[in-house]
């Protein structure tokens, strides 16, 4: 083959990534506006107005200062389930317990808090080291399970969300655990005491009202880290090939079963320091509940589903799934059931996951009519030919 060919090749092969990425732009934005299109549908079918369902959501996400702090706040856990997801999906991993992991993280943070009396901002970054520690602790069993009884990772990372459950559930209903103090004669919450100010994540903003919470902040250093070291680390080089080949991956070198489960460890650490985030942000009471999770860790899944397991995509993605939940509360002053955000959320997940998938399929679909194309060449015309190049040489 010739310089000119190859270079042709190339070229072609440019032109064709460049077209196939706008079909995939101009059919996403199709999607979207079929998603919104629906969803005004689904609120004006249960007797709200679409106008007023937009304009609660705009007032409880971004209307004024607070609304925005509220919409960072919940960015910021989203966030980090996200990246700890694109990390282990980028090794091929699917883990499915971030919800789970989001609780033993929080678990892990409140123990640490209530229990250990450290000075000044130590007991935080002791306390958030916990979680992330006890997420990746809790991700590592499956990944145990996987290695030595194979057990799938899909459905043990699932499984060990219910157990998670419970385990918060009997540490915030037991007096010798983490349940409330009883003061006198009243009555105690299934919830922990509250944790102490040198345990919480601070707060500070430029403008009146404006209130940027420390957890964002990690969240968006931990995006830049991973970001960087995915595609510029020779841990990121190893992670992509065991994604793509095991079999490969193996043959270079790469030990397979301790690169999958340290990818997987790693999706729990991220996921229990959301947890801990959750725990010591202004999100919540400050306090270890059942549901403190909230479904973080399903949220942060879809973030990172929506931006294709790519972190640095996964911020503004973040930032949309906050704007959901912070105005989702304001929808029932306009008559909107809330569960409809649930419904909004998940149609917007398809319009963004199923345009590249169904471009995918349509080029995977014009190669195979080529080459079959190619391949029904009539008997006489291939001899023909052949004759010419013998001829010809």
């Amino acid at each position: 083959m010739t310089e000119v060919e190859r270079s042709g090749r190339r070229l072609a092969a440019a032109l064709n990534a460049r077209r196939g990425g706008a079909q995939v732009a101009g059919t996403t934005v199709v999607a979207v506006v079929l998603a919104l299109a629906v969803s005004s549908a689904l609120v004006a079918a249960t007797g709200g107005s679409p106008s007023r369902a937009v304009t609660a959501l705009y007032d409880g996400s971004l209307a004024n200062a607070a609304a925005i702090s509220a919409t960072l706040l919940y960015a910021a856990p989203l966030l980090l389930v996200a990246v700890g997801t694109c990390v282990c999906v980028r090794a091929g991993v699917f883990n499915l317990g971030q919800e789970g992991q989001v609780l033993i993280g929080a678990l892990a943070g409140a123990g640490i808090g209530l229990r250990l009396a450290l000075p000044g901002p130590v007991l935080l970054v002791v306390a958030l080291v916990a979680a992330a520690l006890a997420g990746a602790a809790w991700a590592g069993v499956s990944a145990l399970m996987h290695r030595f009884r194979g057990v799938n990772i899909v459905v043990s990372t699932l499984l060990m969300t219910f157990l998670a459950q419970q385990l918060v559930a009997f540490a915030v209903n037991t007096p010798w655990l983490l349940q409330e103090t009883r003061r006198g004669g009243a009555t105690v919450s299934p919830q922990s005491n509250r944790l102490p100010e040198n345990a919480l994540l601070g707060s500070f903003g430029e403008y009146p009202g404006l209130q940027i919470n420390g957890g964002l902040l990690i969240a968006l250093v931990a995006a830049a880290v991973i970001a960087v070291l995915i595609t510029r680390s020779r841990w990121g080089f190893r992670l992509t090939m065991l994604g793509l080949n095991p079999r490969a991956a193996r043959h270079a070198g790469v030990r397979v079963a301790a690169l999958s489960g340290t990818a997987l460890a790693v999706s729990g650490a991220f996921a229990g320091v959301a947890g801990a985030v959750l725990l010591a942000s202004p999100v919540g009471t400050n306090r270890l509940q059942g549901g403190i999770s909230n479904n973080i860790g399903w949220d942060g899944l879809l973030v990172a589903l929506v931006a294709r397991n790519r972190p640095l995509v996964a911020i503004p993605v973040a930032l949309l799934f906050g704007v959901l939940r912070s105005g989702g509360g304001f929808l029932a002053s306009t008559g909107v059931p809330s569960f409809l955000v649930d419904v909004v959320k998940s149609l917007l997940v398809l319009a963004f996951v199923v345009p590249p998938v169904l471009t995918e399929a349509m080029r995977r679909r014009r190669e195979s009519r080529g080459a079959g194309a190619g391949a029904d060449v009539p008997a006489p015309k291939a001899k023909e030919a052949v004759s010419l190049e013998s001829r010809a040489s």
